[in-house]
C-alpha cells in the first residue's frame, strides 16, 4: 500500500464552518466576536475574508511590538530548533538571560517564571503568606485587595479579586481575603490587624475600568506597610512592560513593591508571566514550597528576553511616551464634543473613555468599521494598542471611532 494513501487530508472550513465547529467543541466561556483571525502585520490584523482591521487591543494588551516583527519571530524560530522545553530540574540559558533582564528592569532581585498572570498571582500570594509564616511560625495570614480589582480567574487569584459577581458561584473562596476601597487610604489602614501578611493592588486598574493609583494613595501603602511589616504587592500584569510609558508604572510613583507580578506584554504572544520579589522575601520559598512544569521553559524565555531587547533597540518607551501624549489630546477633544462620552483617564498607552451608555454598541459598531477595541467595567471603551503605534495610528482610530459612535 502506498503510505500516501494513509495521509490525513487537511479540512479547510470556511469562516462560518470554524465558528459553528467553535462553537460546538469549546466550553462556552466567552461570548466572542462573529470573525476569526487569521493573521497580523504591524498593528493591523486580518481576518479569514480578507478584512483588515486596525488593533487596539493588542490582544489584550499583549502584543506590544505588534504582529510579524521579523527580528522576534527570528528568535522563537530559533530556539524551536534549538529546545523548547528541559523541566526545571535543569538551568536554561534563556531563563537565565529573561530573569536577568526582568530584575535589571524592574529593580527587583528575584524572579520565578509561570504561564499567565493569575500563575504570577498565584504565586505572590504563595510567597506573600510563606513570609508571614517563616517570620511568624504561625499560618493565619490575611491579605488585603481592593475593591473593583481583576487578578485572575484561579482559585487563588480570584479570592483577591474584588468583584462577586466572578466570585459567587465559586465559593467559598479562600479565607483571610479583605477587600479596601482603591485609592482610599483610610479605608485600607481601617482593615490592617497583626495578621496581615500583604496589601494587593493593581498599579492601574484595568478591567475595574482604567483606574490609575494616586500618588497619595500608592505613597501611602508603602509607607504603611514599612512601618507595619506588610508585603506590597503590585500587580503589573496589564499596565506593566512599557505600557504607561515607564517599564513599569510603579517607578512613575517613586515606590518600589516587595514582590511584583508581570505577564501579557512579557512575552508579546508567547504565554509567559513572572513574579519577582526582592532577595529578604524571595528567600521564604524553598524546595517544595512552589513549581511548574512548563514555567521557564527555554521557548517563553526566549520570547522574554527578545522583548526586552527590542524595547530598548525600538525605543518602545519613547514613543509611548509620544504618542501617548498626542493620543490623550484626541480623546480630550471626544470628551469635549461627544454626548456620551463623560471622560478619559489612564497612562500612556493604557487610556479609557468612561461613556454615559453601555459601551457594546459602540465597540461592536468600531468592529464593523475595521477597529478593535475592549470594553473595561461597565461603562469604559478601553485602549491598550500595541506600543509601536504612530500617530497617523492614532488619527485613522479616532476617525473611525467617531464614526462608530
Amino acid at each position: 500500500m502506498c503510505a500516501h494513501k494513509n495521509r490525513k487530508v487537511r479540512v479547510i472550513m470556511n469562516t462560518q464552518q470554524i465558528i459553528e465547529t467553535a462553537e460546538e467543541k469549546l466550553i462556552h466561556t466567552y461570548n466572542r466576536y462573529q470573525i476569526v483571525l487569521d493573521k497580523g502585520d504591524g498593528v493591523r490584523l486580518y481576518d479569514t475574508d480578507g478584512k483588515e482591521y486596525l488593533d487596539f487591543g493588542a490582544g489584550i494588551a499583549v502584543f506590544a511590538l505588534g504582529y510579524n516583527n521579523k527580528e522576534y519571530n527570528d528568535a522563537l524560530k530559533a530556539q524551536i530548533d534549538k529546545l523548547i522545553h528541559t523541566s526545571n530540574y535543569f538551568y536554561n540559558e534563556p531563563a537565565v538571560e529573561a530573569a536577568t533582564a526582568l530584575t535589571k528592569a524592574s529593580g527587583m532581585d528575584r524572579v520565578f517564571f509561570t504561564n499567565s498572570g493569575t500563575e504570577a498571582i498565584e504565586g505572590a500570594v504563595k510567597l506573600a503568606k510563606k513570609y508571614y509564616y517563616v517570620k511568624n511560625g504561625k499560618a493565619d495570614a490575611e491579605i488585603i485587595a481592593m475593591q473593583h480589582s481583576f487578578h485572575g480567574r484561579s482559585m487563588g487569584a480570584l479570592a483577591v479579586t474584588g468583584n462577586k459577581h466572578y466570585q459567587e458561584a465559586f465559593g467559598p473562596m479562600i479565607p483571610g481575603i479583605k477587600f479596601a476601597q482603591y485609592n482610599d487610604l483610610d479605608s485600607v489602614k481601617e482593615l490592617v490587624n497583626d495578621k496581615t501578611c500583604a496589601i494587593i493592588f493593581e498599579t492601574v486598574q484595568g478591567e475595574g475600568g482604567i483606574y490609575p493609583a494616586t500618588k497619595e494613595f500608592i505613597e501611602g501603602v508603602r509607607k504603611l506597610c514599612d512601618e507595619k511589616g506588610i508585603l506590597l504587592i503590585l500587580d503589573e500584569i496589564q499596565c506593566g512592560m512599557g505600557r504607561t510609558g515607564s517599564m513599569f508604572a510603579f517607578q512613575q510613583y517613586g515606590v518600589k513593591p516587595d514582590i511584583l507580578t508581570v505577564a501579557k506584554a512579557l512575552g508579546c504572544g508567547v504565554p509567559v508571566g513572572a513574579f519577582a520579589a526582592t532577595e529578604e522575601v524571595a528567600k521564604a520559598l524553598v524546595p517544595g514550597d512552589h513549581g511548574t512544569t512548563y514555567g521557564g521553559n527555554p521557548l517563553a524565555c526566549a520570547a522574554a528576553t527578545k522583548v526586552f531587547e527590542l524595547f530598548e533597540k525600538q525605543h518602545v518607551l519613547d514613543n509611548v511616551k509620544e504618542v501617548s501624549a498626542y493620543f490623550e489630546e484626541k480623546l480630550d477633544e471626544l470628551v469635549e464634543t461627544i454626548d456620551v462620552v463623560v471622560e478619559r483617564r489612564g497612562m500612556g498607552l493604557m487610556q479609557g473613555l468612561e461613556l454615559s451608555v453601555n459601551p457594546k454598541d459602540v465597540i461592536a459598531k468600531a468592529l464593523d468599521n475595521g477597529l478593535i477595541l475592549f470594553s473595561a467595567g461597565t461603562n469604559v471603551i478601553r485602549f491598550v494598542p500595541p506600543l509601536v503605534i504612530t500617530k497617523a495610528d492614532v488619527d485613522e482610530c479616532i476617525a473611525k471611532l467617531k464614526k462608530s459612535f
